[in-house]
């Protein structure tokens, strides 16, 4: 195992995902999250993508717009545009992340990327989880407003039993005729 691959097993899974963000519909991550997470500088990631631009068709890469920046800037996801070097970020998909191992054909690269693909296979698979409790869970409310609403029903019969005036029933049986006096 070389020191490179031992590295990379350090990273913790909490770091990468704090790195993805949501935009234009997808899970994205950042150019310059990327290339500290590869261990090379930002611009030679670029460098290395603007080389092979046939490799990252737009659902695999995209440049950030200047709105997009600054609703990210906003929300605090980057603290500042210096941050982001003086340029609009490059955004990579889970298939950009893939193709940026095979453009950069480090070690570590490679092993970073795996990690970050099986990191977006377990987002999606929470998503679908997710999903499903949710359906459940309105699943379960709407039987709850049912009960409730047949609770009610019930309640208001007893409501109706208790108003009624109860008139004394003939007792019924047999009879004892009354002795006279």
């Amino acid at each position: 195992m070389t020191k490179n691959s031992s590295e990379i097993t350090i990273i913790p899974q909490e770091v990468i995902i704090n790195k993805i963000y949501f935009l234009r519909n997808e899970k994205v991550m950042l150019d310059r999250d990327l290339a500290e997470l590869y261990g090379v500088k930002a611009i030679r990631l670029r460098e290395q993508v603007k080389r092979n631009l046939t490799k990252f068709p737009s659902h695999f890469m995209f440049q950030l717009t200047e709105q997009e920046v600054e609703i990210m800037v906003s929300q605090n996801a980057i603290p500042s545009k210096q941050h982001l070097g003086g340029t609009f970020p490059y955004a990579f998909t889970e298939h950009g992340v893939l193709m940026l191992a095979n453009v950069l054909k480090s070690e570590r690269a490679i092993h970073v990327s795996i990690k970050i693909i099986e990191l977006f296979v377990k987002l999606r698979e929470m998503l679908v989880t997710h999903t499903e409790l949710k359906l459940e869970i309105e699943r379960i409310k709407k039987k709850m407003d049912n009960h409730d609403k047949n609770i009610e029903i019930v309640f208001r019969y007893f409501d109706e039993l208790m108003e009624q005036k109860i008139n004394p029933r003939k007792k019924i049986g047999f009879k004892l005729p009354r002795k006279k006096k």
